[in-house]
């Protein structure tokens, strides 16, 4: 017998969770695993709010009929919490005991570096299985081109540019708008770019912001009288009212307007390739617990599902695209 099969009959029930910050896609993934669980007769237990939640022993067996009609919300039907207890020896030791009382045999993990980590250290400790689906607006996890939530919230960040132009360019303004992204630039260049913004600033990029001076002191390269610039608030110049502030400082002759985003970014509907992405990897994940695989993160590379260990999806570190950051410094002109 196959090893697929093999742990496919071995294991009865599995739980699900989400954790971290929420993420538009998030109730997709759950439904394909609760429904791809069950194709395979397979149980599945809703963990809520995380790793608290299987601490406080929050969790209920969830059934194809109640992840009917979720497919199409925002947010996490699961909720979500970071948790500080479950760092302690403690904490793990109080869900360890509920995961066997419960009986989950293994645990689909929905979220980010820090929700593979901590299920790293639980399969280290405890040998309990898990397999992690990447989570997060920021799109920075290694081992897959896109992250749930990622297409959203840059298409929520996109709508907000485009409405603010409009203001802007009535007043003729210059308006810094703050997108997510803690340790990466992945929303600030594309709703940057596709937002038509003047300038974008990058955590990745050194001098972003060196260029960003220099090419309003060359009135040449101004044809326009108002401007859009897209902030990252990773961005190592500081955030956005920061960076307007000392900018002001130098060029006192603009209006100038800030705006911060924040976790408008956060929520919504999913995007359809969001819900596509979701669903695609929810049933991997499922696939790879049952075949036996563990602490390892399942994610779409060139099109097809990939599976990456938890070590190196968090210890890498993914790039932004060379190609579109040079785009928009020439659609800058």
């Amino acid at each position: 017998m196959s090893a697929f099969f093999l742990h496919l009959y071995q294991m009865k029930r599995i739980g699900v969770m989400t954790s971290g910050g929420d993420a538009p896609g998030m109730n997709a993934c759950i439904r394909a695993v609760v429904r791809s669980a069950a194709f395979h007769n397979v149980e599945v237990v809703g963990i809520r709010r995380g790793f608290q939640g299987m601490i406080e022993n929050e969790m209920s067996l969830l059934n194809v009929n109640e992840v009917g009609n979720i497919i199409q919300y925002g947010g996490t039907i699961l909720k979500s919490a970071r948790s500080k207890e479950f760092m302690t020896v403690e904490g793990r030791r109080k869900a360890y005991d509920n995961l066997v009382a419960n009986n989950v045999e293994g645990i689909v993990c929905i979220g980010g570096n820090g929700t593979y980590t901590g299920a790293g250290v639980f399969y280290n400790e405890y040998g309990i299985p898990s397999v992690g689906a990447p989570g997060t607006i920021d799109n920075d996890l290694y081992g897959t081109d896109f992250t749930i939530g990622y297409d959203t919230a840059v298409n929520t960040a996109l709508d907000a540019i485009d409405r603010i132009r409009d203001t802007a360019d009535s007043h003729n303004r210059i308006f810094f708008i703050e997108v997510m992204g803690r340790d990466s630039g992945f929303i600030a260049l594309n709703s940057g770019l596709a937002g038509g913004a003047e300038a974008i600033l990058l955590p990745e990029i050194m001098n972003d912001y060196d260029d960003l001076i220099a090419n309003f002191e060359d009135n040449t390269k101004r044809k326009k009288a108002f401007s859009i610039i897209v902030v990252a608030e990773g961005e190592t110049n500081g955030h956005a009212f920061e960076i307007a502030e000392k900018f002001k400082a130098r060029f006192s002759e603009f209006d100038i307007r800030v705006s911060v985003l924040g976790h408008i970014q956060r929520g919504g509907k999913p995007s359809a390739n969001d819900r596509v992405l979701a669903s695609t990897l929810g049933n991997a994940a499922v696939e790879q617990l049952l075949a036996g695989n563990t602490n390892v993160c399942v994610g779409v590379v060139n099109q097809e599902v990939k599976v990456t260990s938890y070590s190196d999806a968090i210890s890498n570190r993914k790039s932004i695209n060379p190609v579109l950051w040079n785009l928009s410094k020439i659609l800058s002109y």
